[in-house]
């Protein structure tokens, strides 16, 4: 009987032991061949590189650590705490932007990396301090694009015209004077949806040289300014309808309810590729983004300077610096603060009708919600205003083109 134990005793070690076929131990797992599969671990820190502040948030610039840990890195979160409270941020790669900040207060941010097996240590911190941008009161624009003039034929079949324009400043103002023919390709008109066609005009417009902030200030029918070329920045339309929505036109008074030339389907104002159309004196003008200007102009992913507001401020299109105050930090399409109002207004014609977004008071500011500010605009450097400015930015959402101005004006109309 003793035997007889000793030998299933026997037979049990050597089983345990992966004896008959010669295995050995394998702290991995195997892949079905006896090869051991590798064992991921957490990736090694990344590398911070530069912290950059901003108004109430701060850029993180980063390298990838030199090891993944044998996975791919799925993540990466931002940390800047201060004072026991930490703001946190994550993206796929650099930079990460890390918003909520309090202006003022000093905060030392890391970057940590993750895996699928898991999270690295932080990264050496750098400190940051968010600080509101400057807001100038005064600052003097005589040195930038005072002798910029266009003369040139358009050949296009809805043209066909000269197209002049000219700037020039004088001790304390910036004058234009232009025929209000665009210099770039323009979409058919008359069309469907505009009987309007294009002619010569006779613009003369002035700006100071000097602009000075000052509280928001607008009317649905303002003319914003005038691009580079001459051609008027006129975002708002005459078009309205009264509360029922049985009474509407595009040009005319006949309700409340003022129509939007550009996101919504309602109505066709027979706007072209440039978001422009022309208007029954036979002026064409921008609602939204020039596109075709842009192309002239031909800067690129780059803060283009496309023309002066009527208050003196410069007006860009679409671009800016991730830190507005900081010309290395990256360049990225600035967007609005607006937003669709999840409830319609009182009174407004029924959206089974006309959807959300037909009608300009079917939008709401909502500070903080985008990059700028209820008039489209905010303070920062440029590639013009080095020192930095106030400026405006055309986005390619409601409003587009701002509806008000912070500056001075003695032009609040048109």
């Amino acid at each position: 009987m003793t035997s007889r134990v000793a030998s299933i005793l026997g037979m049990v070690l050597l089983a345990s032991c992966g004896g008959g076929g010669g295995g050995g131990t394998n702290t991995g797992g195997t892949s079905g061949t006896g090869t051991p599969t590798p064992v991921s671990t957490a990736p090694g820190a990344p590398t911070l590189t530069t912290a950059t502040a901003g108004n109430a948030q701060a850029t993180l610039t980063f390298t990838p650590p030199s090891s993944d840990g044998g996975a791919s890195i799925n993540n990466y979160t931002a940390n800047c705490v201060a004072s026991g409270v930490t703001r946190s941020a994550s993206a796929a790669a650099s930079p990460i932007t890390v918003t909520g900040l309090t202006n003022g207060t000093s905060y030392a941010c890391s970057v940590t990396a993750s895996n699928s097996a898991g999270t690295s240590a932080a990264s050496a911190s750098l400190t940051v301090t968010p600080a509101a941008p400057p807001t100038p009161s005064g600052t003097s624009t005589a040195a930038v694009a005072c002798n910029y003039s266009t003369n040139v034929f358009n050949a296009a079949t809805s043209v066909n015209a000269q197209s002049i324009s000219t700037w020039n400043c004088s001790a304390t103002q910036r004058n234009l004077t232009a025929n209000g023919i665009p210099d770039h390709d323009v979409g058919t008109f008359p069309n469907a949806g505009n009987p309007n066609r294009i002619t010569v005009q006779s613009i003369a417009a002035s700006f100071p040289l000097s602009p000075a902030r000052t509280s928001a200030t607008g009317n649905p029918t303002m003319v914003i300014g005038h691009a580079l070329n001459g051609i008027k920045f006129d975002p708002g339309t005459n078009g309205t309808c009264n509360d029922s929505g049985a009474n509407c036109t595009l040009n005319g008074v006949v309700g409340n309810w003022r129509i939007e030339a550009l996101g919504q389907n309602s109505f066709n104002f027979g706007v072209d590729f440039n978001n422009a159309h022309v208007q029954p004196t036979g002026e064409y003008h921008y609602h939204g983004m020039p596109e075709k200007l842009l192309e002239k102009l031909a800067k690129g992913n780059q803060m283009t300077l496309v023309g002066w507001a009527t208050d003196g401020f410069p007006v860009y299109a679409k671009f800016g610096y991730t830190n507005p105050n900081d010309s290395t930090s990256p360049i990225k399409i600035l967007t609005a603060s607006y937003r669709i109002k999840a409830t319609p207004s009182t009174g407004r014609p029924a959206v089974s009708l006309y959807p959300m977004g037909t009608f300009a008071q079917d939008y709401e500011y909502v500070a903080g919600l985008g990059d700028l500010d209820e008039c489209n605009g905010r303070s920062g450097v440029t590639p013009e205003f080095p020192a930095g400015i106030y400026h405006y930015v055309i986005t390619t959402t409601y409003p587009y083109i701002q509806r008000c101005l912070k500056g001075t004006t003695s032009a609040a109309g048109g």
